[in-house]
């Protein structure tokens, strides 16, 4: 790490890009990190939007905006962020698979990512051994059989954060690049449910085998806002950020914005959240030099 930004942005949507602009726009360096596919740039045509009189393109107008951003400065990087952890100088550590920045303030702006899979007693034992967060959970199952459910570098690195924790971690997936390592043990056999009493205590495959475990991590697909949330301590309300009318969470230097949030999942309100979010961290940034 060679530079300290004020602020950095996770997410490049609506939210995240409005922020970045507010932030940058009061002269703060500001990073702004994405990865995957929008969900604004599913939509193929949005009609609600104030300025577009023909309407517009979800994909034209996610693109508009992450131009729009570099345009006037902001550092803009296509990476999968995997880790965020607060540093003992109360700054924030974002890792991403090649680097790892270093932000005086963060904003989570990635919308709603959780993935429930449709697999039989996921939902059933959710805080009863299925858990959605490694660092959060890991302790509970320290010398215990673990396993996490994924299939990329998210369900890599939380097999990671496992297995100085645990006694032994499966990967489940159809489909991971995994890395030669002695540390966990990989399943690609297709899951049928997911078993227990009162608490999960084996997977039931296709075939008929079934696996021995004390806790199933869900980890598909990337990490989304909550996830970071849970990690780094800032409060929820059910799978959404919970934050004032100022976009600030518990944590008083980091900020969400956007679906994340819950409430209206409309392009309108994510950009006015990120305003808020931006204008927020700015002040922050202000308080720090009284």
């Amino acid at each position: 790490m060679d530079k300290m930004y004020d602020v950095i942005i996770i997410g490049a949507g609506p939210a995240g890009v409005s922020a970045a602009l507010y932030a940058k726009r009061a002269n703060k360096s500001v990073l702004v990190l994405y990865y995957g596919e929008s969900q604004l740039e599913k939509a193929h045509k949005i009609d609600n939007y104030y300025g577009f009189e023909g309407g517009i393109g979800g994909k034209e107008l996610y693109q508009n905006g992450i131009n729009q951003a570099k345009a006037i400065g902001c550092e803009v990087i296509n990476a999968e962020v995997l880790h965020i952890a607060m540093t003992a100088t109360l700054s924030y550590e974002v890792k991403t698979a090649d680097a790892v920045f270093e932000g005086k303030t963060l904003i989570l702006a990635t919308g709603n990512k959780k993935i429930r899979p449709n697999i039989e007693g996921v939902a059933e034992f959710e805080g009863k051994g299925v858990s959605y967060c490694a660092i959060c959970d890991g302790f509970f199952y320290r010398k215990k059989t673990v396993a996490v459910l994924g299939n990329g570098d998210y369900a890599l690195s939380e097999a990671g954060d496992l297995v100085n924790i645990v006694n032994k971690v499966y990967i489940l997936t159809d489909s991971l690049p995994a890395p030669e390592t002695d540390s966990y043990e990989v399943i690609t056999k297709k899951i049928a449910a997911i078993r227990g009493e009162a608490k999960v205590n084996r997977v039931a495959f296709d075939d008929g085998s079934e696996l021995e475990i004390d806790g199933l991590f869900v980890a598909l697909g990337t990490a989304g806002g909550a996830d970071f949330a849970k990690k780094l301590g800032v409060a929820l309300d059910g799978d959404s950020i919970k934050t004032d009318e100022d976009m600030k969470t518990n944590i008083p230097s980091v900020f969400a914005c956007g679906d994340v949030n819950g409430g209206l999942l409309q392009v309108s309100k994510a950009v006015c959240d990120g305003a808020k979010a931006g204008l927020s961290a700015v002040k922050y940034l202000k308080s720090l030099e009284n």
